[in-house]
């Protein structure tokens, strides 16, 4: 293998000192317009580039931020993650993923921090309140995205997964449904915890017991078969509010294509997320809306508080949801 081309030799053959051949590839360093030229010179005829590792450890900034998901096959987090990675890096920074399985989150988060990762976001996952204490003591910020964790130091972004709860229970008796289902995503999640406590809230106000549930576990096959046991009941559902988009789009599945039911017709279904397939046409479900580009926009000026303004104090934000309209649901009259 070649061996990699050093600043040092980058110096010797455009004849300056080292230290102008890494002033010249620091951003906003000050390097005269002629030295400048000799070095990028010598440094494309000898294939040069900078270790962002060595610069790092003299910076004490690595300018990556690390990103830990899972449940990737929901829609949702793949967008995510493509949008806040294109908002950090215009800030400057680039972002080093790590794919935890669900419940193993601290573990995979162990291994992230010996890359020296200026902060950290975990969109889909949790961390314990032992491990986000040591990231603030080490003052390395955590945003946790679409996930909050009771009385733990590390930052929240969420959307009002209760108001989006309770504005589909309303919707649904407000159009007349009696036997109502929830098919839940894991059991331990906020965004399950919240978006059920927020349905189960609206059925109570007005006096409605929730006649279903089971745990779909954010996965296709999970509610899939949730679907099933529903309907070979003794009193079927005629609505289902699921926990996310990517089950509600299997329950739809199964009713029509396995069970050769129509929705909304015979069973409504309403989901959460609002993710880009929702509105295909095959799908038109109707669903809560997160607001995406806001959450993003909440997190990265959470994390750059922290990173360039030094802002310790931990913050939850929630923002607003909407339930957006389309073929899954009867609508209610007048």
């Amino acid at each position: 293998m070649k061996n990699r081309v050093t600043s040092a030799q980058v110096a010797i053959k455009a004849d300056v000192s080292q230290s102008a051949v890494s002033r010249t590839f620091t951003p906003g360093a000050s390097v005269a317009p002629g030295t400048r030229k000799r070095v990028m010179d010598a440094a494309r005829e000898l294939g040069y580039r900078p270790n962002a590792i060595a610069r790092s450890l003299i910076s004490g900034q690595s300018k990556m931020i690390g990103l830990i998901a899972a449940y990737l096959d929901n829609q949702f987090y793949p967008i995510v993650l493509e949008r806040l990675a294109k908002a950090l890096q215009a800030r400057g920074y680039h972002t080093l993923l790590f794919i935890s399985e669900p419940g193993d989150q601290d573990h995979e988060l162990e291994k992230l921090l010996a890359y020296q990762v200026d902060a950290v976001v975990m969109a889909s996952a949790t961390l314990s309140s032992a491990l986000a204490r040591e990231c603030l003591d080490a003052a390395i910020p955590v945003v946790l995205f679409n996930r909050d964790v009771p009385n733990s130091p590390a930052n929240s972004v969420t959307s009002d997964n209760f108001a989006g709860g309770r504005q589909v229970a309303d919707y649904l008796i407000e159009s007349g449904h009696k036997q109502l289902a929830y098919i839940a995503g894991a059991e331990n999640s906020s965004t399950n915890r919240d978006r059920e406590a927020g349905f189960l809230a609206g059925l109570e106000a007005a006096g409605v017991s929730l006649a279903h549930r089971a745990v779909g576990g954010y996965t296709h096959e999970g509610a899939a078969e949730a679907t099933h046991a529903f309907m070979r009941s003794d009193n079927p559902p005629d609505a289902i509010f699921v926990a996310n988009d990517h089950m509600a789009f299997a329950v739809l599945d199964t009713l029509r294509q396995g069970l050769g039911l129509r929705v909304p017709e015979d069973v409504s279904v309403i989901g959460f997320d609002d993710v880009p397939q929702a509105a295909w046409k095959a799908y038109g479900l109707t669903t809560v809306a997160q607001p995406t580009d806001a959450m993003i926009e909440a997190t990265v000026s959470l994390l750059f508080d922290q990173l360039e303004v030094g802002h310790a104090e931990t913050t939850r934000q929630c923002l607003p949801v909407s339930l957006v309209e389309r073929d899954t649901a009867r609508r209610p009259q007048g």
